[in-house]
């Protein structure tokens, strides 16, 4: 989604949905950040927030998503029973 059409986005659907001091968090893509978009938010009395830039070393979940693939991807059989195995044994 381009940045216009974010604005407009906000413009048609989530501004009308907002009350004052309505807390609306994104994400850092490009079209999130600019001015207009930012803009139209605040000029809602709307408090906006950008979320900290991505970081897979501080969610733990990610390390444990990691492990399970190597392990899936080193079993011998690729059938649902030996995935279900080797998922059981960890």
């Amino acid at each position: 989604m381009n940045g216009i059409a974010f604005t407009a986005w906000i413009q048609q659907s989530l501004i009308p949905t907002m009350q004052r001091d309505d807390v609306v968090i994104l994400d850092n893509l490009g079209s999130h950040k600019r001015k207009l978009a930012r803009n139209t938010i605040r000029n809602a009395a709307a408090h906006l927030f950008f979320l900290p830039p991505y970081k897979p070393d501080l969610n733990p979940i990610k390390m444990v998503f990691a492990k399970l693939k190597t392990l899936v991807r080193k079993s011998d059989e690729r059938t649902v029973e030996t995935h279900g195995v080797v998922l059981e044994s960890f």
